[in-house]
């Protein structure tokens, strides 16, 4: 008995949401590993591979976001402006003697209200999301530049110093602090994602919106939590910046919601709704810290990395479609044929 039911264990793994993707992009990635390896013994070198995990977690984190939102069928641009507006508020407010981690709390506050808004202007205005997350994303980085009179921030001094050590300089079992962060808020909401009523709900809302409503799926509550979730991911990142660089700079973030995309839709969420795992944001965000990193000891320019990132999202979204579109002939095909 125990043999007959480990291959159907096997196979219910497998017939997850996009998990065919994960293992084919975790293959790419290993490949990746290999060569970069192989060009660069130094690649492997444990400091290279600690900062390595440190680069990739800030990426994890705003992956796991936007895979929230792209997952219901939405998109949020306004990722990149909420993390430069979150570095910049927790920045001057310390720099006016706000203790730290009160700081850190009215900068969560502050990204929370731009998640509700993303979501309220989608779900109950009926803004297409491109227009509503376009429109924050400017109103974000505007609070980013006139929050401390458009000027970086000072440093924001010793009495920061817990802060930083927590999101950025501080280790705990031999790892940076904010590789902790971004598997812990992982973890979380993986579980929400995948094991609660939320979590269906939101893949339901990604299938098929008029369904869900029909089953009675508050489409506006699901699709602003995915908003606020992407809200609290790229507030942490904005948190991490600022900590590491012990001030708030007014383009932090710049282009953050195009690394975000690209971890997600490599890790294969798909663009079009009701698909993707968090495990694969974790190796779509892999695969983009080792491609910058492997391409900077290869002597690659800053510019032949851009594009090579560019070309992987491309193909990757144009691979899900035509993946969507035999899996919709082969429906059709079925339905004729009874």
């Amino acid at each position: 008995m125990e043999n007959i039911n480990e291959p159907n264990k096997f196979m219910k793994l497998f017939s997850k949401r996009g998990m065919g993707q994960v293992v084919t992009v975790t293959i790419g990635l290993l490949v990746l590993i290999v060569v970069f390896g192989i060009l660069n013994p130094n690649f492997f070198s444990n400091r290279n591979i600690s900062n390595l995990l440190r680069q990739i977690a800030p990426i994890i984190l705003i992956g796991i976001g936007q895979s929230y939102v792209l997952i219901t069928g939405n998109i949020d641009l306004s990722i990149g402006s909420v993390v430069g507006m979150s570095c910049m508020i927790s920045a001057t407010l310390m720099t006016k003697g706000m203790n730290p981690w009160l700081a850190v709390g009215i900068t969560y506050i502050t990204a929370l209200i731009i998640g509700v808004l993303n979501g309220q202007l989608i779900s109950k205005a009926k803004l297409p999301a491109f227009i509503a997350t376009l429109g924050t994303m400017t109103i974000a980085r505007g609070i980013a530049q006139i929050v401390n009179n458009n000027y970086n921030t000072d440093s924001i001094g010793e009495a920061a110093e817990g802060f930083r050590n927590f999101f950025y300089y501080g280790k705990t079992f031999g790892l940076y602090n904010t590789i902790w962060i971004a598997l812990g808020i992982w973890v979380v909401f993986n579980f929400i994602l995948s094991k609660t009523r939320t979590g269906r709900h939101i893949y339901a809302v990604g299938s098929n919106i008029h369904a869900a409503h029909l089953s009675g799926v508050n489409i506006a509550s699901t699709v602003t939590k995915t908003y606020l979730v992407s809200a609290v991911c790229s507030a942490t990142v904005g948190l991490v910046i600022t900590a590491t660089s012990g001030m708030g700079t007014m383009d932090a973030g710049t282009t953050y919601e195009l690394y975000a995309v690209a971890a997600s839709v490599i890790g294969g969420v798909s663009t079009l709704g009701g698909q993707g795992i968090l495990l694969g944001t974790i190796v779509g965000a892999s695969i983009w810290g080792v491609l910058q990193n492997g391409l900077q000891f290869a002597g690659a320019p800053v510019a032949i990395r851009n594009i090579v990132i560019g070309i992987i999202v491309i193909i990757s979204v144009l691979l899900d479609i035509i993946v969507r579109a035999n899996k919709n002939k082969a429906k059709i095909k079925a339905r004729a044929k009874v």
